[in-house]
């Protein structure tokens, strides 16, 4: 029995030195975004400039800097951070709700209506936060098309009729921007289409990261609350059934957290794939499948990776990359590399 509690202990310790090597590694990545880019800051005058800010006292650096750090990189950085920690808490849950490895925030077509919606603004000449309402109205409105269809569809698995109406609904708002983008102006609006599809978080600010924090916290809330109730979902829906848990209203909450985060991050981004997918299965290499400890080490992970493809993408070239190429570019690779060493099931 000594044994086995002292067995428990360590793998307990090495679990959370995990989560407190990511959240250094975070912190180290923060502090570095904010320090490049096109217009260099040094450490000496990053530290020297927040200070001041804190105290309320001024300094004699030069005004410039202090416009770089609060105005174009504080919001960015704040964005990354929200944008990758909602994209791979959104995967981490899809993925043990369904227990689906394959599972991702766009399964149900959120990432397509967000990106209908978001093209329908451009073309219309919208102004940026009509097209971001858009983006975000229609990434929820095809989430509950979605699940309209597979509450009219009886007799089969609801999940299996879930998934697959989200298929076909991300397929038809797919053909929707595809015929958006034929018509499009190709010298004005087609280039803004483009760009928004490919993600960008150049264009955020701070009054927009504050409501899509907002947002995305309502919808982790429920995550974290009913974090143990995903674990008896994860067994399947008679274990759960067995164990007292209401699958259907428990699968509809968990469902509506997801699309909602999804939906509030891929609003103010442009599609951004491979966080949702590549992410939370790292983070389940290294704490395991405990949605507990998956949730936050999914979030810290997602953070981190889109700060640090956010740095590449606009320090690696002359113009900026789009993060969607990036994270293609990046993550698919380094998937293919997760799965061919894994030696343990995804369980």
């Amino acid at each position: 029995m000594t044994n086995h509690t002292h067995t428990v202990h360590r793998k307990q310790n090495a679990l959370n030195s995990r989560i407190g090597i990511s959240l250094a590694l975070l912190v180290v990545l923060v502090v570095v975004s904010f320090m490049v880019g096109k217009f260099d800051v040094s450490l000496r005058d990053l530290i020297t400039v927040l200070w001041a800010r804190v105290r309320g006292a001024s300094h004699d650096l030069p005004p410039v800097i202090d416009t770089v750090i609060f105005q174009i990189r504080m919001p960015r950085v704040a964005a990354a951070l929200v944008v990758g920690a909602a994209l791979s808490a959104a995967g981490a849950t899809y993925q043990s709700l369904f227990r689906n490895p394959l599972a991702s925030p766009d399964i149900l077509g959120v990432s397509a209506g967000a990106g209908l919606g978001a093209v329908l603004g451009i073309a219309l000449a919208l102004p940026v936060g009509a097209i971001q309402m858009m983006s975000f109205v229609f990434g929820l409105a095809t989430v509950f098309a979605v699940y309209l269809i597979s509450r009219a569809v009886r007799g089969h698995d609801p999940i299996l009729v879930l998934v697959l109406a989200g298929v076909v609904i991300g397929a038809l708002a797919g053909s929707c921007i595809s015929l958006l983008k034929y018509l499009a102006d190709p010298y004005d609006e087609l280039p803004a289409i483009t760009f928004w599809l490919l993600g960008s978080l150049n264009a955020v600010s701070r009054e927009e990261m504050l409501v899509t924090l907002i947002v995305v916290v309502v919808g982790i809330i429920p995550l974290v609350l009913l974090r143990w109730r995903m674990n008896i979902m994860s067994l399947g829906d008679e274990e759960a059934r067995a164990l007292g848990v209401h699958t259907g209203r428990m699968q509809m909450l968990f469902i509506g957290a997801a699309t909602l985060i999804t939906a509030a991050a891929v609003s103010i981004s442009g599609v951004i794939g491979w966080v949702g997918l590549m992410i939370p299965h790292i983070a389940r290499l290294l704490v395991g499948p405990d949605f507990s400890r998956l949730l936050p080490m999914s979030m810290l992970l997602g953070a981190a990776y889109l700060l640090c493809i956010d740095d590449i993408a606009r320090t690696f070239a002359e113009i900026e990359i789009p993060l969607g190429i990036l994270t293609a570019l990046l993550g698919a690779p380094f998937f293919l590399w997760l799965l061919a060493r894994s030696k343990r099931g995804w369980r």
